[in-house]
Order: C-alpha cells, then sequence, then structure tokens
C-alpha cells in the first residue's frame, strides 16, 4: 500500500540533509511511481505545480513513451522535519556520449519542466541553497555527471521556482498565456486580443459558416478518444511532412500516451482532447494538459487539405474552447511554449523560461557547458526570423539526403 504524505517511509538511498539547517530534512530516490501515488496526489494538490507534473500525465507518459525508448526514472522525495513533502522531482536519467545525467521527464511532450515545491518551501530559497538541494539530490541518486533542467519558469503563482535561481540564460522560446475572465470569454478575448486581431476572427468565423454547421466537441469515451487521436496524429503528420521536419508524435508509444492520459474523458484525466467537427469529421483538434484552475495547450493541429484551411479552423477552435474554458471556471489558459502568430495573437502575457546547468563532476561540467552553448545557439536562430527559416531548410535537406534501406 503506497504510503501517505505523514508517513515518512524509508526509500532506498535515503541520505539525510540536516546539516546547516536547511527547509529539507530528507531526501529519499524511489524508482516505482506507484509506490508515491498516494503522496503524490495529495502534495500536488497544494504545491507548485504545472499540470505537466501532475501525477496522471507523469504517470501515463512512465507507462508508455518510457518502456518504448528504456528510460530510467527516479523520483526525488524531500520532506520536512515534520515529515511531510516539501519537494518531488520526476526525473529521466539519461547517457549520453558517456555522460549521465538527469533531466525532468516529459522531453518535448511537456512545455513546462518544472519540479513540485510547497510555497512556503519554494520561498525560502537563494543560489546556494538551491545548489546545495541539487548536488544532494544528485548525490543521493548516484553516478551522475550533471543536472540539466530546461524550460524552468522562473516562477509559479507568484513563487520563485528554486532551479530558476541557478539559470545559465533564458530559454530559447518564451509561454505565453493570459488570464481568463470568469464566464465571460467575450470579455477575455476583447482585453487579450487587438480590435484588428479580433475583427480578422469575426471575418474567419463568418467565412467558416459557410461550409456549414460545426460543433466544438470534447472527446468523453473510449471511442471518441481513438478518434480525435487518430485525427490529430494524422494532421500532425501532414504537417511536419509539409515542413520537412521528423514527426516527434509519430513513434506508438505517443499515441499510447495520448490514449491513456485522456482516460475516458472525465475530470481526473491529466489530458483534455477536442475537436471541431464539420460534418461529422474533425477539421482542427486540440489537446490540453490539465491541473487546477489552469489549461495548458500541449499540442494542436488542423486538416490542411480542407476547404476550410484559409478560414484557419484551428485558431477556430481555440477561440471557442477560450470561451468554453471560461465557463468552466478555468483561471489561466497558456498556449505553451514556443513562438507562433497565433498565440501573439490570442494572449496578451507569457511566462518567462530559463535553463539550468548543474554539472557534478569534471565530465559533467564539459557536457553542461556544451549543452548550454546548445540552448543559447538556439534561442539565437530562434529569435532570428532568416536564421529560422535556414534552419528549418537545412534539417528538410539533410532529411531528403538520408539514406533508405533496402
Amino acid at each position: 500500500m503506497p504510503a501517505t504524505a505523514a508517513e515518512a517511509p524509508h526509500y532506498p538511498n535515503a541520505v539525510s540533509s540536516r546539516a546547516g539547517s536547511p527547509p529539507w530534512a530528507s531526501i529519499a530516490i524511489e524508482s516505482e511511481i506507484a509506490r508515491l501515488e498516494e503522496a503524490w496526489l495529495a502534495f500536488e494538490q497544494t504545491a507548485l505545480v504545472t499540470p505537466y507534473q501532475a501525477y496522471g500525465w507523469i504517470k501515463a507518459f512512465v507507462e508508455t513513451v518510457g518502456p518504448a525508448h528504456g528510460m530510467v526514472f527516479r523520483y526525488a522525495l524531500l520532506r520536512d522535519a515534520a515529515g511531510n513533502p516539501c519537494a518531488l522531482l520526476p526525473l529521466v536519467i539519461t547517457r549520453r556520449s558517456g555522460i549521465r545525467f538527469a533531466e525532468i521527464i516529459g522531453g518535448k511532450h511537456a512545455n513546462y519542466h518544472m519540479g513540485l515545491y510547497a510555497p512556503a518551501f519554494a520561498a525560502k530559497f537563494d543560489a546556494p541553497l538551491a545548489t546545495r538541494m541539487f548536488r544532494e539530490i544528485g548525490a543521493a541518486i548516484g553516478g551522475l555527471d550533471a543536472l540539466i533542467f530546461v524550460n524552468q519558469p522562473t516562477a509559479w503563482n507568484g513563487v520563485a521556482n528554486p532551479p530558476a535561481l541557478l539559470a545559465a540564460g533564458p530559454s530559447p522560446s518564451r509561454a505565453y498565456k493570459l488570464a481568463l475572465v470568469p464566464g465571460d470569454g467575450d470579455a477575455t478575448l476583447k482585453r487579450s486580443m487587438s480590435s484588428h486581431a479580433r475583427k480578422k476572427l469575426k471575418n474567419k468565423r463568418s467565412r467558416f459558416g459557410d461550409f456549414g454547421p460545426s460543433r466544438l466537441s470534447r472527446a468523453e469515451t473510449p471511442a471518441e478518444i481513438e478518434r480525435v487521436v487518430s485525427a490529430f496524429l494524422s494532421q500532425k503528420a501532414e504537417r511536419f511532412r509539409a515542413m520537412g521536419l521528423p514527426d516527434p508524435f509519430a513513434e506508438p508509444s505517443v499515441r499510447a500516451f495520448l490514449s491513456r492520459a485522456a482516460g475516458t474523458g472525465g475530470a481526473a484525466s491529466p489530458l483534455e482532447l477536442y475537436s471541431l467537427d464539420l460534418g461529422g469529421a474533425p477539421v482542427a483538434t486540440y489537446i490540453g494538459a490539465v491541473h487546477g484552475d489552469r489549461f495548458s495547450g500541449m499540442a494542436t493541429s488542423f486538416d490542411m487539405s480542407s476547404e476550410t484551411v484559409k478560414t484557419s479552423p484551428g485558431e477556430l477552435l481555440l477561440a471557442e474552447l477560450i470561451h468554453r474554458k471560461c465557463q468552466e471556471g478555468v483561471a489561466v489558459f497558456d498556449l505553451g511554449v514556443g513562438e507562433a502568430r497565433y498565440k501573439t495573437s490570442f494572449c496578451d502575457d507569457h511566462d518567462d523560461l530559463v535553463d539550468s546547468f548543474l554539472p557534478l563532476t569534471l565530465k559533467g561540467r564539459f557536457f553542461a557547458r556544451a549543452a548550454q552553448a546548445r540552448r543559447a545557439l538556439k534561442r539565437r536562430i530562434k529569435r532570428s526570423p532568416t536564421a529560422l527559416k535556414l534552419a528549418h531548410r537545412v534539417s528538410g535537406w539533410l532529411r531528403r539526403r538520408e539514406p533508405v534501406d533496402d
């Protein structure tokens, strides 16, 4: 039976952290996520946590994408002197070029990479204390050369994020968001969008209506989930093919992850799947990660072959979804990480993200420097339209020249 938050059980590799009276009393490392279920679910109700580190999201990823790639997971649980959880870091251990390092679970499928922290606990940190905590976590795991934390929010719910205190620099992209006006989607969009953008959206909606009646629907049953996942993957595959880029959703394990995380469409599902249907067929889809009063846009797609494509069905779906989330009492709607015209059109706010690199060994120091340099280069490319266009062309050219096995 899973331990409760107050039981403070012993896990393998537990180490004492009492010297110097830090705000944690112990660090324990667990390798099986199921053993932390009860404590995790209870902790995330009050902790600083993004939708991508909620137990349901991580568990679905660990049980699908994890085995497909032979991933090794470790979960660092910190408790205070009373035995209550004060931090929890879901980590994947990666080996690359002889280097063994830890990073937050989720990879490209998680927009925000962050641990779970009790708000009062996180508020106590400065850079030296953060360095001490993460070094002790690395020692408790054992055999690590570095900790690599990318796409870290500088703060969450107004409280500083401990790893962000060690930031080497901003992440390549920021995350875009808007606060929702309770019960009033029109007021929300009037505040967040320019009058010109709202007029364009209205015209697109009018032209889209000429194709016939449409409906925004959430996938609630296994059959509906399968229908939306199939449409999303097909539309994404065509989009990436047209761009000459690799499709991060192409693997069967990703399909399994999306279906499992969406569950049966119930309130406890960490993912919600939506489609804008025209004539019974999805012309656009939207996948959102949810936790508490935040809805986080994880991925979206549209049918490039549809006659409706010039009316931007993906944007029309998003506008309808914002209205729905206002009615449901969601407080914050984010559109995820990365630059896109529609994001800046809909959003009037953003989350700043940073990258933190903590070497634990000499070779980890060189690896961390190289990783930092790659992220800095990616940031410069993304912030230069000319360089970004060139990078896409080179990527497509290299993929077309890849040898094909007989």
